[in-house]
């Protein structure tokens, strides 16, 4: 991905010809092409995608999910003013881990972080608890790695039997009324497969190895992988060396097709990227369509892993759009409401991007606003792990609205904003027009100013 990136540069620049030969965008000029119309024609055909299937959604790895790739593509593709990239992507499903040992079967669960793999040899018990590498007989090499829960991290206990030479580790659990399927290592290193038992089945292993040492066990772990795609759209005019990047995610968790999660900000940048298609521009904009995010904003974390130093200094401002179309809405914008990320304080930038989407709802909207906490998780996080400056905009999702935001917003109090979140009705009647254009047309706002200058944010320097 770093080499195909790497060559917006050369596109954009060749790019540049056409790109003049179009009026310069404005503000005004952008939104007066918006309609709720537009929005919500373009939304069913997202909904239609999902419920043409029988999964139903657009998750990861379904049928619906490539068709809503396909139209993105195809539609961008058709404008011929973007260069239209897919990044692709590999998802890990839910795993499962099997434990057998002497022919019979043991119900096991994986401990999440473990690879994958299948791994057979003579059990062995491992001695205090397996938190340091003395406790490891010579024994335990080319075996399967018999562990009690307790003091260190599975992590520390799973690379230890790694290190000793065991092909395999089964945990088993010291607390016989407690859930071990979130277990997890918490760390990075070198690890076996590894599987968790309860502590009735650690006990009976354990009794079995006490009248025959010449036990053979096998834990086989296994981990789906499914392919899935981010697309990465960028005008091929603008300079490239100053890039506003938009992003939205595309895909769904299982249970619906996802309208206001979140073909709303999906729909709401595409149409953006549309309308902006008839205008000139100075600098670069990149939008952006993330995959996986329902399972842990993969999508969105790999793109920017993938990015060289230099390519993240070019991106002046990312801006997120997650849920803008919610029935009981609120307008927020994204800021740091005196919150610090690991220590440091919001990459520079943020206030004033922050200020840019107050002063369009409140001076030329005239609309309320209110203010969204930067550390709550979308795909905006892995840019600000990355130093790269951020805002967005969400019009709310499982919290409760309160009477303040009434009074400010219109709606319902005691009630949830989005009150289909992450449930199966997030359909085409989970999604409110006013909002839906409110939302776009600030997008086309940030869209006209960034694209015509990056002046009233502080210059980028690297790695800040």
């Amino acid at each position: 991905m770093k080499a195909s990136l790497s060559l917006y540069s050369l596109l954009a620049l060749g790019g540049l010809v056409a790109g003049q030969a179009k009026p310069p965008m404005s503000s005004e000029a952008l939104r007066k092409l918006l309609t709720a119309d537009a929005l919500m024609k373009k939304a069913q055909i997202f909904e239609d995608q999902a419920y043409s299937t029988p999964q139903r959604n657009r998750a990861v790895g379904t049928p619906g999910l490539a068709a809503s790739l396909k139209y993105i593509k195809d539609t961008l593709s058709a404008l011929d003013y973007y260069d239209v990239k897919t990044q692709e992507l590999t998802i890990l499903g839910d795993g499962k881990a099997g434990v057998t040992v002497a022919g019979s079967k043991y119900d096991s669960q994986i401990v999440i972080g473990s690879p994958k793999g299948s791994a057979s040899g003579p059990m062995v018990s491992v001695a205090n608890l397996g938190c340091n590498a003395t406790d490891f007989p010579a024994a335990v090499k080319g075996a399967v790695a018999l562990i009690s829960r307790g003091t260190c991290s599975f992590g520390v206990k799973s690379s230890n039997a790694a290190a000793a030479g065991a092909v395999a580790a089964i945990i088993y659990n010291t607390n016989p009324a407690e859930n071990f399927t979130t277990w997890g290592f918490g760390m990075t290193g070198s690890f076996v497969p590894t599987a968790a038992v309860t502590l009735a089945t650690g006990k009976a292993l354990s009794a079995k190895l006490q009248k025959s040492t010449s036990l053979k066990a096998q834990v086989n772990v296994t981990i789906p992988e499914t392919k899935t795609y981010n697309i990465i759209a960028q005008t091929k005019g603008g300079d490239p060396n100053n890039v506003l990047q938009l992003g939205a995610h595309y895909d769904t968790d299982v249970l619906n097709p996802g309208m206001n999660d979140d073909v709303s900000g999906t729909v709401s940048i595409l149409e953006v990227a549309i309308q902006l298609a008839k205008f000139s521009t100075k600098n670069a904009i990149r939008f952006s369509w993330w995959s996986g995010s329902e399972n842990g904003m993969v999508g969105s974390n790999q793109y920017v892993k993938g990015l060289s130093q230099a390519e993240r200094d070019k991106i002046r401002l990312y801006l997120n759009f997650d849920m803008v179309a919610s029935v009981n809405w609120f307008y927020a914008i994204y800021a740091t409401n005196g919150t610090t990320f690991a220590g440091r304080a919001p990459p520079p930038g943020v206030a004033e991007a922050t200020k840019m989407f107050q002063d369009y709802f409140r001076g030329v909207a005239g609309l309320n606003c209110t203010s969204f906490d930067l550390r709550n998780a979308s795909d905006h996080a892995a840019f600000v792990d990355a130093r790269i400056p951020v805002s967005g905009l969400f019009t709310g999702g499982s919290e409760i609205k309160t009477p303040e935001q009434v009074a400010m917003f219109g709606g319902t109090a005691g009630v949830p904003s989005d009150p289909q979140n992450h449930k199966a009705g997030d359909n085409m009647t989970n999604i409110n027009a006013e909002p839906f254009l409110q939302v776009t047309k600030a997008i086309a706002h940030a869209v006209s100013l960034y694209g015509q200058s990056f002046d009233s944010l502080p210059p980028r320097s690297s790695g800040q």
